[in-house]
């Protein structure tokens, strides 16, 4: 693969990921805290898989902070936003880890 291609991987990858997170912090208004249990949990669980392959973000690990940090002092609006961003930055190292799993073999040693 030549440098096109990996920048085009990368770019790629990139967009990708910003696609998640943007479509992941859209949340309607007035979450309960049912709302927020359920997106940690689901947060949690992703990021639990993309440790399972080696590869989890701190950012996600911060973001599962703030969601936590903003349940108890019962903003749950902020709340679910960060569990759903989260779970956004869980797909995301979820997706590069998976792609990159094979992509290395194509890289050119010079």
């Amino acid at each position: 693969m030549n440098m096109t291609g990996i920048i085009l991987r990368i770019s790629t990858f990139t967009l990708a990921s910003l696609l998640v997170i943007a479509n992941a912090t859209s949340v309607p208004a007035a979450s309960s805290e049912a709302d927020f249990k359920a997106a940690y949990a689901a947060a949690e669980a992703t990021n639990k898989e993309a440790g399972g392959l080696r590869n989890q973000w701190t950012v996600t690990a911060e973001a599962l902070a703030d969601a936590r940090k903003a349940a108890d002092k019962g903003d749950f609006d902020r709340a679910v936003a960060s569990a759903k961003e989260a779970e956004a930055l869980a797909k995301a190292s979820i997706f590069q880890a998976t792609s990159e799993k094979e992509a290395w073999k194509n890289l050119e040693i010079r």
